[in-house]
């Protein structure tokens, strides 16, 4: 069939001109002239033919290679043709569909306003997209992602409709597991702290006249005893039917797991019977549990409150919950004590820390990033930074973050401050890139919260982005307890897809804590910090000695890189240079300084003067 490509050609119409001047032109020259013309023309129009058709068949084999299903349909929606990935994703052949109404393959999960507002869209602008559940020739239903688009005729009027999906239940399987990770507790399958918060602001929005909100926190009392005594593998299975057994006394309410041994419960009450409900529990979750072949009678402390009358808002309210279950735990543990105006900063200075805590990543303007430069033994030369956390409070001036990483920890902040330091290190970065200063590799420390709270990948590439900073330009530290923290599940599959992304790994303050060899070779990692303990000895310590040789011995055949931290002497440097530790942190090089200080000191070298040891060599890769 010659389409209208071929036609319109200027050969094709001078061809079909010369056509009849072949006979009525007098004389046999110029009919002969006529006759060339015909074939010319006709030769062209058979090379577009050929060429329309070697695209057309081109084309065909691109529908057919195609991962996305495609249904070609008439105007009356009645299927006409589809591809191989049709027939793969839906297990329909051609035969099989062919005729049918392509809306019998749509599953029914959509009401009538769904299709109204498809077909107002197809109608109106001649295309629609968006997602849709359909199903498949075994009966089960799945989400695809669906472009649709009306072909016309010369007149405007639709003549057929060609589709394009793809099947995304893998991608939304994936949202799911993201919002699981976000919003549960991996271990017992409890909302985590995070969706707590949402929940309780919910049920207080939602409180009628006459209602009010019971809150308590439970905490496990020497459960560390009864996880050492038990096994990590038994601790885990007390605290699940823990959860299990406080969900089922609390059926109607909210129930979760803060963190560790700490549980949250929430119930809507129109009765007046607050130190009653908080016994019950006590006496419910009191009864032995039966781990193994042992059973156990738990103690416990609980701090409890009620809404409206103690708070309105949930910040408020888990405020004075830990007040309260500080208080408990401050009255000989296994006792009960809800929340009183009498317990307030005075009468907890760790709660006191808290609070200033909140108002410092509220402001912003307290925190601080200060940098340890490490170096090459070789030279001395810069290879990168490691950026620390410092807290520079209004009174009482420099808080060491001994004392409030835990508190962040276990008061549901750390996600917050991990955040922080994430983009604040990038933002920092991208100045010194402004000021023309070092690129040099900048190193942070990641914690456990941040791991299963499922924030961290979201909270990298989007203050990646945001800055223009390269993903390989920011290390993560992660020390073994986060990597044998149950809590963030099976963290391998996370850290290669960090790793993939550019970020480079590293195992901090390695030998201090239960390091599994095996563990360690599954784990995708580019350096090991060998820490400072092992280090503050050399080179006189020969047991010292012996074990950084066996730890750099050991990385060599890993292919990973070894930092020795706590470098303070010019023994302890020769010392790890001459067993073949090509990078070192430490006093002997500099102090942690802050981000200004750091920026003095490189200027001083660019200028030429006598910096620090730190300042003299820099290199923008390690």
């Amino acid at each position: 069939m010659l389409s209208a490509s071929t036609l319109n050609r200027p050969l094709t119409w001078a061809a079909l001109a010369a056509l009849p001047a072949c006979i009525w032109l007098p004389g046999p020259g110029l009919r002969l002239v006529a006759v060339g013309v015909v074939a010319l023309g006709l030769a062209d129009t058979w090379r577009q033919l050929r060429r329309d058709r070697q695209h057309a068949d081109l084309m065909q084999q691109a529908l057919m290679l195609s991962e996305e299903g495609v249904q070609i349909t008439d105007a009356k929606h009645r299927i006409l043709a589809v591809n191989p990935a049709f027939t793969r994703i839906t297990g329909f052949t051609e035969e099989e569909v062919r005729g049918l109404n392509a809306s019998n393959l749509v599953a029914a999960r959509h009401d009538a306003a769904f299709f109204k507002r498809y077909w107002q869209a197809l109608e109106s602008k001649g295309r629609w997209e968006g997602e849709i559940w359909s199903r498949r020739k075994q009966g089960d239903e799945y989400p695809e992602w669906l472009r649709i688009k009306a072909i016309t005729d010369a007149h405007g009027r639709t003549r057929h409709y060609v589709g394009t999906f793809t099947d995304i239940s893998v991608h939304k399987a994936r949202e799911q597991d993201l919002r699981r990770i976000g919003f549960e507790d991996p271990l017992t399958g409890l909302p985590n702290r995070r969706r707590l918060h949402d929940l309780m602001t919910s049920r207080l929005r939602h409180l009628r006249a006459g209602e009010s909100l019971d809150i308590a926190i439970i905490d496990i009392d020497g459960f560390k005893s009864v996880n050492d005594s038990l096994g990590v593998e038994q601790g885990d299975r007390l605290l699940a039917r823990f959860g299990q057994r406080l969900a089922g006394h609390s059926a109607g309410g909210v129930v979760g797991r803060l963190g560790g041994d700490e549980f949250l419960v929430i119930r809507t009450t129109t009765f007046d019977d607050h130190d009653k409900w908080v016994e019950g529990l006590r006496a419910h979750l009191g009864e032995p549990f039966e781990i193994g072949s042992r059973s156990l009678r738990l103690g416990l402390s609980i701090g409890s409150c009620r809404a409206p009358e103690d708070g309105r808002e949930s910040g408020v309210l888990f405020q004075r919950l830990e007040s309260a279950l500080y208080s408990a735990k401050r009255h000989g543990r296994n006792v009960s004590q809800r929340f009183r105006p009498a317990l307030d900063v005075q009468d907890s200075p760790h709660m006191a820390l808290v609070y200033s805590l909140r108002d410092a990543l509220a402001n912003g303007d307290q925190l601080e990033l200060h940098y340890q430069t490490q170096h090459r033994t070789a030279d001395g030369t810069v290879v990168g930074m490691e950026a620390l956390l410092r807290w520079r409070h209004p009174e009482h001036g420099m808080v060491s973050p001994g004392d409030f990483i835990p508190l962040a920890e276990r008061h549901g902040l750390m996600g917050q401050l991990g955040n922080w330091v994430i983009d604040e290190a990038l933002g920092q970065m991208a100045r010194w890139r402004e000021l023309g200063l070092p690129q040099l590799p900048v190193w942070i420390n990641i914690s456990a919260i941040q791991m299963f709270q499922g924030e961290l990948e979201s909270a990298l590439s989007s203050g990646l982005a945001r800055h223009g900073i390269p993903a390989e330009q920011l290390g993560l530290e992660l020390t073994e307890s986060v990597l044998l923290d149950e809590r963030a599940g099976d963290i391998v599959p996370r850290l290669e897809a960090l790793r993939e992304s550019g970020h480079r790994i590293a195992i901090d303050d390695f030998g201090t804590g239960y390091s599994s060899l095996s563990y360690l070779k599954r784990l995708p990692l580019d350096k090991i910090k060998l820490d400072r303990a092992f280090i503050r000895s050399l080179p006189s310590d020969t047991a010292d000695a012996a074990i950084v040789g066996a730890v750099l011995a050991m990385a060599r055949g890993l292919a990973m890189d070894v930092v020795a931290e706590g470098v303070e002497t010019e023994g302890q440097l020769s010392f790890l240079r001459d067993a073949g530790c090509a990078l070192v942190q430490g006093f002997f090089y500099s102090r942690p300084v802050s981000a200004q200080a750091l920026e003095a000191q490189w200027q001083q070298a660019a200028g030429g003067a006598q910096p620090s040891p730190g300042a003299l060599h820099s290199e923008s890769t390690p």
